[in-house]
């Protein structure tokens, strides 16, 4: 399968300080990939370049194009959600839907209209007169509606209740996602996505310090539950992050096979979240 991004020694710098660090990776066609990181990690700007969005060091090939001098043949392939959905206030319901019609050859008006319908928008609201949510809905809503190879989610339902996240995952899964598209994902809500993830890449301090198939990290990664009695035999394993809960020490392993585990304890799955908290320790120190 073709790779959708390929990145080779990509690197970004703002005056003295260095935001993406020479990192390598490959994105594969078709895949979901959760890109999960600390503010500040560098994960806002790898997106950044890989939309041409701004100037970079290195190789990168989105969806076969360089961002850096294909970038109008890329966004007729790329739709991008912001963390800050900005609309004009003047601007009414019908008429974004009808603007996006009009510039993007692969907006489905009819598709747009269906995501608009289950929100409280109405085709004469204005943005002015939409809370924070609606405002996001509506940017959603037009984005959702356009048949890209890739889209790229920048917190896309960040000031969204918990309600209406829960339906945009599930309309991302059943209305947008296909073996043709691929789909990356920024966001600090990750035990709401981790169902629907294909892929993971943790980055810290502009480096990808796990990248990596959910499949893959189910096998590689156990979190033990350990009695009293055998924390000594357990920490001799050298977990890689150690917490207490409920008084009970809960050890999390890298590539202990899970038999020689299970005879020290209960070994279940960690978390998305639980792995990345592992990961990102001394971060907020």
């Amino acid at each position: 399968m073709s790779a959708a991004i390929s990145a080779r020694g990509l690197t970004k710098r703002y005056a003295k300080a260095v935001a993406v660090d020479d990192i390598s990776f490959e994105i594969p066609a078709g895949r979901i990939v959760g890109l999960i990181g600390p503010n500040g990690s560098g994960k806002t700007t790898t997106l950044k370049a890989a939309l041409g969005l701004i100037e970079f060091d290195g190789e990168l090939s989105v969806l076969g194009f360089d961002p850096r001098t294909q970038r109008d043949q890329l966004m007729q392939e790329v739709c991008f959600i912001a963390d800050v959905a900005i609309l004009p206030r003047w601007l009414r319901v019908k008429d974004a839907v009808d603007f996006v019609e009009g510039v993007h050859p692969r907006f489905n008006r009819e598709k747009a209209l269906r995501y608009i319908a289950a929100t409280k928008l109405s085709p004469d609201m204005k943005v002015k007169s939409m809370s924070k949510g609606m405002i996001v809905q509506l940017h959603l809503a037009l984005i959702m509606a356009i048949d890209a190879k890739l889209l790229v989610l920048d917190e896309p339902t960040l000031g969204l209740d918990i309600m209406y996240r829960k339906q945009f995952y599930q309309n991302l899964l059943e209305d947008y996602f296909d073996e043709n598209k691929t789909i990356i994902i920024t966001t600090h809500q990750v035990e709401e996505v981790e169902h629907i993830l294909t892929d993971l890449m943790f980055i810290r301090d502009g480096k990808i310090v796990l990248a990596a198939s959910m499949d893959e990290v189910g096998e590689r990664y156990v979190e033990l539950m350990v009695p009293a009695d055998k924390v000594t035999a357990a920490a001799a394993l050298g977990p890689i992050d150690k917490r207490t809960v409920f008084g009970k020490s809960v050890m999390l392993f890298d590539g202990v096979p899970r038999k020689q585990l299970e005879t020290l304890g209960e070994t279940r799955n960690p978390s998305v979240a639980d792995l990345f908290v592992a990961t990102m320790k001394g971060m907020y120190a």
